[in-house]
């Protein structure tokens, strides 16, 4: 069946949280002193991890862990003790780097995000982005314009589901209008994003590497299922 539309993840995929010196210049460790370069590193690894849990928690915050991208409020308790966990102790530094990190202007397009998103809907092949996450990501587009290409944007925290789940997968084909087969999904994890083959789809997998590192994936995933 012929592919009419393109699913994207959001994280590691379109977007990036890039490490931002600045963020972390004022963090200190628990003597007082500058967090290093490798704490540094491990820290923004830990909030950007598409799969797998990255703490140990007690069971409260094992719950929050668990449904942190299906509730706002999940999300920012778990992930400020993420933060506690890996070396900040101050609530105050904790809470200013959450809150840029959940900042929808903060995170960077990888470099062909907008010719795949702008080809496709030349092309007439509808968009949807589709995310775990507890914020809201259409700031990101809109700041460039680009909301214009997506014809959905399918949140697990808005609409009830995570992936690998079916149901979230389910939501997007529903909005745009297709059937599984009818469709690519294109992300960086096998585990969460691979889900949507349960439906039928095409699944394209692209590596989360730095957007400095990953000039092209995207379109070489789209030419791949000849979409682009």
């Amino acid at each position: 069946m012929t592919i009419t539309a393109a699913m994207f993840d959001f994280s590691g995929t379109v977007f990036r949280l890039e490490q931002d010196e600045s963020w972390l210049a004022d963090l200190t460790d628990d003597g007082g002193a500058p967090l290093d370069l490798e704490a540094q590193t491990e820290l923004m690894r830990r909030m950007t991890a598409p799969v797998g849990q990255v703490a140990q928690f007690d069971d409260e915050h094992q719950h929050a862990w668990e449904n942190r991208d299906l509730d706002v409020d999940l999300h920012r308790k778990v992930y400020l003790d993420v933060l506690r966990q890996s070396g900040v102790p101050d609530l105050a530094q904790r809470e200013a780097l959450y809150q840029r990190l959940i900042d929808p202007a903060m995170w960077t397009p990888y470099p062909d995000t907008e010719a795949a998103l702008k080809g496709l809907a030349g092309r007439g092949v509808k968009v949807a982005v589709i995310s775990n996450i507890a914020f809201d990501i259409r700031p990101a587009f809109r700041a460039r314009g680009w909301d214009a290409y997506v014809d959905a944007f399918v949140l697990s925290f808005e609409v009830g589901a995570i992936k690998p789940q079916p149901e979230i997968f389910q939501a997007a084909l529903d909005q745009l209008g297709v059937t599984g087969p009818e469709a690519l999904m294109v992300g960086d994890s096998e585990e969460a994003d691979g889900g949507a083959r349960a439906l039928g789809c095409a699944f394209a997998l692209v590596d989360p590497l730095p957007t400095s590192e990953r000039p092209d994936a995207l379109l070489t995933a789209l030419r791949t299922h000849e979409l682009r």
